[in-house]
This record gives C-alpha cells, sequence and structure tokens, in this order.
C-alpha cells in the first residue's frame, strides 16, 4: 500500500493501491509504477514523461487531455479505460491488455504496439504517424481520417478494417494484411502505386 502524491520525479511505486483515486493534473517524471492497481483512476490533464508501467491495471480508468510521453508500458491492462485527446508520443505497449478500450482523437506519434492485439477498436482521427504497428492485429478497426503518415505496418493485419479518409503517405500497404479493408480511392490508388501500377486517372 502506498499513499497517492500529487506529484513525482524518479520515484518508485510498487504493490501499490491507487483504486479510484483521481490524479487530476499530476506530473510524474521519470517514475517507475511496478504492480500498481489503478484501476477507475481518473486523470485531466495529467503528465507522465519517462514514466515505466510494469504489471499494472490501469482497468476502467479515465483520462482526458493527459500525456504519457516516452512511456513503457509492459503487461499492463487498459482493460475497459477512456483516452481522450491523450497524447502517447514515443511510448512503447510490450504485451498489454488494449481492448476494449475506448479512444477519442489523440497523438500517438512514433508509439511502439508491435504484436499488439487491437481488434475492433475505433481508432478514428488518432494520429499515428510513424507508429510501429509491426505484426498487430487490427482487424475490423475502424481507422478513419486517422493520421498513419510513416507508419510500419509489416505484418500488420488489417482484415476487415475501414481505413477510408486515412493518411497513408509513407506507409507501405503491401507489406500488411488487407483481406476485405476498405479503401477510398486515395488508398486506393496509393496501394496500386505501391504494387507497381501506373494509375492514370485521367
Amino acid at each position: 500500500m502506498f499513499a497517492v502524491v500529487t506529484d513525482g520525479v524518479g520515484a518508485t511505486y510498487r504493490d501499490s493501491y491507487w483504486r479510484g483515486d483521481d490524479l487530476g493534473t499530476a506530473v510524474f517524471t521519470d517514475c517507475a509504477f511496478h504492480n500498481v492497481d489503478l484501476t477507475e483512476v481518473t486523470t485531466s490533464g495529467a503528465r507522465f514523461d519517462r514514466c515505466v508501467f510494469h504489471n499494472c491495471r490501469l482497468n476502467g480508468s479515465m483520462h482526458r487531455g493527459t500525456a504519457f510521453v516516452a512511456c513503457d508500458f509492459r503487461r499492463t491492462s487498459f482493460f475497459g479505460a477512456t483516452l481522450d485527446g491523450c497524447k502517447l508520443d514515443e511510448s512503447t505497449f510490450t504485451s498489454c491488455t488494449l481492448r476494449p478500450l475506448t479512444i477519442r482523437g489523440g497523438r500517438w506519434n512514433g508509439v511502439t504496439m508491435r504484436d499488439a492485439d487491437l481488434n475492433m477498436l475505433d481508432l478514428t482521427g488518432v494520429d499515428l504517424s510513424e507508429a510501429d504497428l509491426s505484426q498487430s492485429v487490427l482487424t475490423g478497426s475502424i481507422l478513419r481520417w486517422t493520421n498513419l503518415t510513416s507508419a510500419t505496418l509489416r505484418g500488420t493485419d488489417l482484415s476487415g478494417t475501414d481505413l477510408r479518409g486515412a493518411v497513408l503517405a509513407g506507409a507501405d500497404l503491401t507489406a500488411a494484411k488487407l483481406r476485405d479493408t476498405r479503401l477510398d480511392l486515395p488508398g486506393a490508388v496509393l496501394l496500386a502505386q505501391q504494387f507497381g501500377a501506373l494509375v492514370d486517372l485521367g
């Protein structure tokens, strides 16, 4: 057990129980969270810089406008959590539970989510530019108006995924699995060009 603090710098929190706490606009920098129960925790404009979350539980938690920048999430559960307009730039997710998860926009530049189960998630409008989604499963997910500029899609399963309106510049669609994937005209043209076709729209 550990009492919740307002802010933290370089601190380690281990085997702590913060269930249902409101962290508000707290700022944590270079902190480590090991086996911390953050179930139903709420944040609004909080910031976590270069923090480590190992074996933590963020189930049912609610985060509005919160930043998790360059954080390392391992074996951490986001089951039933909500990320509303959050910033996750350069964060890494390894063996995490990421569904069901409610996502409302946000900036996730350069996140690493290799081998992640993102099946059936709604990622509409999320900025995933330069994200590494290698080998991840996004079957049936909605990526409408999602920014996938220069995203890594090596072996990514996009079967049944809705990519209409997505920004795909620099993303190699030929490296992904595209069975029954929905594309708009610009996306279809890009895919054809990546396969070497000469597209004549005249």
